[in-house]
């Protein structure tokens, strides 16, 4: 089924399907995955993320509120400072999306192998 938001992926829930969209939409930008390589360092605020980062604050902000809908970053405020900190739950979700393809590759190539065989015999 063709929605607008492309082919439904079979076997997954829309659900399932929305989250890993919004996974790979969040790793697909450069600023975000550097925040990410960041905050896989350990917890850091929001400002020093915009430190070395050549864009304002507020888009800082808005990468962190991306990354965070998509399950690869938790923040917490506490008073006037808003950290972030790393959350596996997105990249299980990429990694287990990957896992599936890279499964089905291994398949079909295990079976070629072994039509080649046969040929070779």
């Amino acid at each position: 089924m063709i929605g607008s938001r492309g082919p439904r992926t079979p076997g997954r829930s829309p659900a399932q399907a929305a989250s890993i969209d919004r996974v790979f939409h969040a790793l697909g930008d450069a600023t975000r995955r550097t925040i990410l390589e960041r905050v896989s360092e350990g917890p850091v605020s929001v400002s020093s993320l915009a430190k070395p980062l050549n864009v304002t604050l507020a888009a800082v902000v808005q990468h962190v509120q991306v990354l965070e809908k998509s399950g690869l970053v938790h923040t917490t405020k506490v008073g006037r400072v808003r950290t972030c900190k790393m959350e596996t739950k997105g990249l299980s979700v990429a990694e287990q999306w990957i896992g599936a393809r890279r499964s089905l590759w291994e398949k079909r190539f295990d079976r070629l192998g072994d039509l080649l065989a046969e040929d070779e015999k």
